[in-house]
């Protein structure tokens, strides 16, 4: 069974800086993409940042140059640096995955999400 488990959120005064880690575990096969979305509350769930196995990234236009996003592939770990941190960045941040696993001898392919962890921005 698949898990991912995000740390690292936290309350942190605007301009300062927070790392987020993801760490997935369980029967992997492979991660191709691993990535973080964020919900503020009242606002609809949105993209901050991805990785592929690969090395290729993706950026919401609000973050590039303040976040950014790495990978372990051999810990299958996805960390998100942010820095510059504004009030509006508070938010829920949830870890993505795609994850193939082999069941029953087939390959399945499966999007996967933490439970997501709580950053606070204060001014």
């Amino acid at each position: 069974q698949v898990q991912l488990v995000e740390s690292g959120g936290g309350l942190v005064q605007a301009g300062g800086s927070l790392r987020l880690s993801c760490a997935a575990s369980g029967s992997i096969f492979s991660i191709n993409v691993m990535g973080w979305y964020r919900q503020a509350p009242g606002n609809e769930r949105e993209l901050v940042a991805t990785k592929t196995e690969g090395g290729s990234t993706n950026y919401v236009d609000s973050v590039k140059g303040r976040f950014t996003i790495s990978r372990d592939n051999a810990e299958n770990t996805v960390y998100l640096q942010m820095n510059s941190l504004k009030p509006e960045d508070t938010a829920v941040y949830y870890c993505n995955a795609q994850i193939s696993t082999v069941e029953g001898g087939i390959m399945v392919v499966r999007d996967y999400r933490g439970k997501g962890t709580l950053v606070t921005v204060c001014s």
